[in-house]
C-alpha cells in the first residue's frame, strides 16, 4: 500500500468555557439590502460600507428567508478575470468561518444562474455553480475556514471563462471560530472548504445557531437502513471541534451485529486531500459493563483501529486524507466486541492550499495610490497580485515566495488625480508607465526605486520641478516627461546621463542647467 500522510487523534474531554447564549462574533452582510435588519436575533448589515462596485438588486419572486430577497450583481461585459471584492475588517491571527450564500432569482433574465469564481484574499477558493440547487428552488451556500493574516480580509467574486451573465451574491458571513476548532490544520498554509457536514440519523431542519454556537450548518442525513436511534440524552461538550449536543440526539447503527457502511459524503469527490472528522458517542446505559469497540475504514483503508466509543463522546479525524470519486465509510465491530457500531455526525473539508498574499508594504502603497487616483480600472480591489489570473489591471508581479509589484502600466487609461508619494515604497518596481492620462501635481521623490528602468509620465499635467533624485537611479534607461507643465532647470544628473533616453520637450518650460 502506498504511503499515506495522515493524523489520527482521539480526544474525549477538553475544558472549554463558552456562553451558549452568546451569538457568534463576526460580521453578517445582507448583500444588496438598503437597510440593516435583525434576523434570528442577530444583526445583518448592508453591504454599502464593504464594497464600492456592483449594483444592488431586489428579487421579484418569493424567498424563504429575508437575506435572499436582495443581491448585489456585478457587470460581466469586458470583465473576464476581473474580480469584485468585499473588504471586511477582521482580527489579525483569528480563524474565520466564511460563508457565502447565493440565490439567483432570475435577476439577469437568463433561465439559469451564471457560473463564476469566489476568492478569499489571494486564494482561489472555489467555483460557484448554483444551477442544480436553483432548479430545485433552493439557495446555495459555501463555507470555508481561513486565517486572518492582516487587519482586513477580502471575499471576491471573479468572472471566469464560463460566466455567461452578471455574477451576484446574496449574503456574506465572517464568523470568528474558537481556537480549538480544526486546530490540527496549519492555516498559514491551508484553508478548509466544506464538502459535507451531517447529523446522522436526523431528519429535521438544518441544525445551526443557537444549537451550534458558531452557526455552522449541520444537514440531516437520515436513511431507512441502517437503523436510526433517537433522543439520546448525552452530555457531550468536550470534543475540541465543539459539535452541538443536538447531533448526538440521533445516530446511525445496525439492528443486527455486523458492519455499518455509509456512502458518505453523498456525492463523488474530486481527487484531492481532505480533512475528515467523525463524531461518535455511546448512548447506552453505562452500567451494562460492555464496551463498544470498532474499526473504522474509508474506501477499504483502515482509518482507526480498536476505537472505543464512550458516553463522553469522541472524535476521530485525519488532517489530510487522499480521496476521489464515491467514498464509503465502514464501521466494523472490533475483535472481541459484541456491540454494533454507531455514528452520530461527520464533517468533510477539501484542503485548499493558500495562494499567498502580495507583500504588505506593496499592498499599502497600492491602496494609497488607489486613493490618490480617479477613474481607476474596475477591478482594483482585493489582493493586487493574487490569484495570478485575477491580478489588477495594469500591474505585473514577481514570482517566488515574496510577491512584489514589479510593473505599473496604466497608459491611456483616462486617469486623473495625483501620484501618491507612497509609490516610492514599492521598491521592486522596474517600470512605471503612466503616460497619456490627466494626472496633475508634482512628481514625487522616487530615489528609493533602485531597480527602476523606465518612467513614462508624458502627456499629463504634472507641475513643478523635475526631482533631482531621479538622477540617482542607476538603472534608469527611459525618462519621458514631455507635454506636462514642468518648470525649472533639468537636473545636471540627468543631462548626458549614459544610457538614458531623456525626453522633456515639447510642452514644458524647462531650462538647461547652468554650466558647472
Amino acid at each position: 500500500m502506498p504511503f499515506i500522510a495522515f493524523v489520527f487523534i482521539f480526544l474525549s474531554f477538553l475544558s472549554f468555557s463558552f456562553s451558549q447564549s452568546s451569538p457568534p462574533k463576526g460580521t453578517l452582510i445582507d448583500c444588496g439590502a438598503t437597510a440593516p435588519s435583525i434576523i434570528g436575533g442577530r444583526q445583518w448589515l448592508t453591504d454599502a460600507g464593504f464594497i464600492s462596485k456592483g449594483t444592488p438588486r431586489k428579487l421579484t419572486i418569493p424567498v424563504t428567508t429575508p437575506i435572499l430577497s436582495t443581491v448585489r450583481s456585478f457587470p460581466l461585459e469586458n470583465n473576464l478575470h476581473h474580480k469584485f471584492c468585499y473588504v471586511i475588517p477582521v482580527f489579525r491571527g483569528a480563524k474565520y468561518m466564511i460563508r457565502t450564500t447565493y440565490f439567483y432569482g432570475g435577476i439577469n433574465g437568463n433561465a439559469a444562474p451564471p457560473v463564476f469564481d469566489q476568492i478569499v484574499d489571494g486564494t482561489l477558493w472555489s467555483v460557484v455553480n448554483t444551477t442544480a440547487d436553483y432548479a430545485n428552488g433552493m439557495s446555495s451556500y459555501y463555507e470555508g475556514v481561513f486565517l486572518a493574516l492582516g487587519k482586513t480580509m477580502s471575499l471576491c467574486i471573479g468572472v471566469n471563462s464560463y460566466t455567461d451573465s452578471d455574477p451576484f451574491i446574496s449574503a456574506l458571513e465572517f464568523v470568528i471560530l474558537g481556537g480549538s476548532l480544526y486546530n490540527s490544520t496549519d492555516f498559514n498554509r491551508y484553508g478548509l472548504s466544506l464538502v459535507a457536514r451531517h447529523s446522522f440519523g436526523y431528519n429535521g431542519s438544518i441544525i445551526r445557531y443557537p444549537d451550534d454556537r458558531f452557526d455552522r450548518f449541520w444537514e440531516p442525513f437520515g436513511v431507512k437502513e441502517p437503523s436510526i436511534s433517537k433522543n439520546k440524552n448525552l452530555s457531550v461538550s468536550g470534543i475540541w471541534n465543539l459539535p452541538p449536543a443536538k447531533v448526538f440526539e440521533t445516530e446511525l447503527t445496525t439492528d443486527q451485529f455486523g458492519p455499518l457502511e455509509l456512502k458518505w459524503p453523498p456525492g463523488p469527490l474530486k481527487n484531492n486531500m481532505y480533512y475528515i472528522a467523525l463524531y461518535l458517542a455511546d448512548g447506552r446505559n453505562s452500567s451494562t459493563g460492555t464496551s463498544r469497540m470498532l474499526n473504522i475504514s474509508i474506501n477499504g483503508i483502515i482509518y482507526f483501529k480498536n476505537f472505543t466509543v464512550t458516553q463522553a463522546g469522541a472524535a476521530v479525524f485525519a488532517t489530510q486524507w487522499p480521496l476521489g470519486g464515491v467514498t464509503t465509510v465502514t464501521l466494523t465491530p472490533a475483535a472481541g466486541s459484541s456491540i454494533s457500531p454507531v455514528i452520530n455526525a461527520g464533517e468533510v473539508f477539501e484542503v485548499t492550499v493558500i495562494g499567498g498574499r502580495t507583500l504588505t508594504r506593496d499592498v499599502r502603497a497600492m491602496e494609497d495610490l488607489k486613493k490618490s487616483l480617479q477613474n481607476l480600472p474596475i477591478d482594483w480591489n482585493g489582493d493586487p497580485c493574487l490569484p495570478r489570473q485575477y491580478s489588477w489591471t495594469g500591474i505585473k508581479c514577481s514570482d517566488g515566495p515574496r510577491i512584489r509589484v514589479v510593473s505599473l502600466n496604466l497608459t491611456s487609461m483616462g486617469l486623473s488625480g495625483s501620484l501618491s508619494p507612497s509609490i516610492a515604497r514599492m521598491t521592486a518596481l522596474t517600470d512605471i508607465w503612466l503616460g497619456n492620462n490627466n494626472l496633475s501635481g508634482s512628481i514625487p521623490d522616487l530615489s528609493s526605486l533602485k531597480m527602476l528602468q523606465t518612467l513614462h509620465l508624458e502627456n499629463n499635467q504634472f507641475t513643478g520641478d523635475i526631482p533631482l533624485s531621479l538622477g540617482s537611479i542607476k538603472d534608469l534607461r527611459e525618462l519621458f516627461l514631455q507635454n506636462n507643465n514642468l518648470t525649472g532647470p533639468i537636473p545636471n544628473s540627468l543631462v548626458g546621463k549614459p544610457g538614458l533616453d531623456l525626453r522633456t520637450s515639447p510642452g514644458n518650460q524647462l531650462s538647461l542647467p547652468s554650466p558647472s
